[in-house]
């Protein structure tokens, strides 16, 4: 990023039309509001709606040039409504009204469930190398009691997976894949749970989906062969994911110019070849990828920007359980499954920034805070 500086609107408008040409611009709320005070800012015309989370008094616009210099302004919404009809330029007005139509209309049901409240979505890994329970389900018996007991707790959603895809993790043949999930799968999905399978291969997903899955979670973002055309010709639910290049290669390809702009431009081109293809936007999620090919500064800045990827107008899936970055704040080494406190942490925070589905290990534990945070904010 060659410079960031925050400006008014005034200053705003001028540096946008001076720009020799257009630059990209993000819309971000801020200034989230919730409960009674929400409802007395959308009632006096102060805030706009922002779904689950309640409202927001302030907008984020963010302007990139050509040279990846980034501006930002801040404007009261009542500020920036009179902007955006009077003063915003022409050429770049049509952009910033879509991006603002997407992040205050309610989000359509996903994969049959209302977003319009926080969702859990259960880890069922049948994996041997997993990153924080690797080999604890690593059969099939065991695995389907664990997603019995997850949803039991809590879980809306179990997402089984049979690759793990920490950093640095050797890749899983899809015969071996699918070995270990189809059995899952088959059982959960006849228990009466909502499945993902959690897979970048084309042929996993089909037999997962023959098998009784419903949602496609995919880290690469449907990059395999075929797999946009599968999903779309199955009408599943996806998820897409932000990772640069593949579990083996991530973490040696974190140089960004921003970060949680880059991401945003890379779900939004996910997005058009999914749309492309025939896909139906209300279908997807997308994860900007905590975790994967980012470094503990950029996660954080990601995370704070978070309600920048409801302006794609979709909903968002958070995956931060025991995450690495959670060790790296709490500034000493804690193995992965003492690290709930931290996930829980940052679970709450990007359901009150715009998250719709978190997906998590500690299941029953996350149900308790969920309820508790509801509940206060409420």
């Amino acid at each position: 990023m060659t410079g960031s500086v925050t400006v008014n609107l005034a200053g705003f408008t001028q540096q946008l039309r001076a720009a020799q040409r257009p630059p990209d611009l993000y819309l971000a709320p801020d200034g989230l509001l919730t409960g009674d005070t929400a409802a007395a800012a959308l009632a006096s015309g102060l805030a706009l709606t922002f779904g689950a989370a309640g409202a927001f008094a302030l907008v984020a616009v963010t302007a990139r040039d050509a040279g990846n210099a980034v501006s930002q302004c801040l404007a009261a919404v009542p500020d920036f409504l009179r902007w955006l009809e009077h003063d915003c330029p022409a050429v770049l007005r049509r952009g910033l009204e879509v991006q603002l139509q997407r992040l205050t209309k309610p989000l359509a049901p996903w994969a049959g469930l209302s977003l319009q409240h926080p969702l859990i979505m259960g880890i069922v890994n049948v994996t041997p190398d997993s990153f924080s329970d690797g080999g604890d389900h690593a059969d099939a018996d065991a695995a389907i009691a664990h997603g019995l007991m997850l949803r039991a707790a809590g879980a809306d959603i179990l997402d089984v997976g049979g690759e793990s895809t920490r950093p640095g993790a050797t890749p899983v043949p899809p015969e071996l894949e699918l070995a270990r999930v189809v059995p899952v799968v088959t059982a959960l999905a006849r228990s009466g749970a909502i499945v993902s399978i959690d897979t970048r291969h084309t042929a996993v997903m089909a037999a997962a989906l023959d098998a009784g899955a419903r949602i496609i979670n995919d880290v690469s973002a449907l990059q395999d062969d075929g797999a946009l055309a599968l999903a779309v010709a199955r009408k599943a639910p996806v998820v897409l994911m932000h990772m640069p290049g593949d579990p083996q290669s991530m973490q040696g390809r974190t140089q960004y110019e921003n970060p949680a702009l880059d991401v945003w431009n890379f779900l939004d081109a996910r997005l058009a070849a999914w749309e492309a293809a025939g896909g139906d936007r209300h279908a997807v999620l997308v994860d900007p990828g905590i975790g994967f090919g980012k470094t503990a500064p950029q996660n954080l800045e990601v995370l704070r920007r978070l309600g920048l990827y409801r302006a794609l107008g979709t909903g968002v899936l958070l995956g931060v359980s025991r995450k690495r970055l959670i060790e790296h704040i709490h500034g000493e080494s804690l193995p992965a499954k003492l690290r709930f406190p931290g996930s829980l942490a940052l679970a709450l925070d990007g359901i009150g920034r715009g998250a719709n589905v978190i997906r998590v290990h500690d299941v029953a534990e996350t149900v308790q805070g969920l309820r508790l945070w509801q509940a206060i904010r409420e």
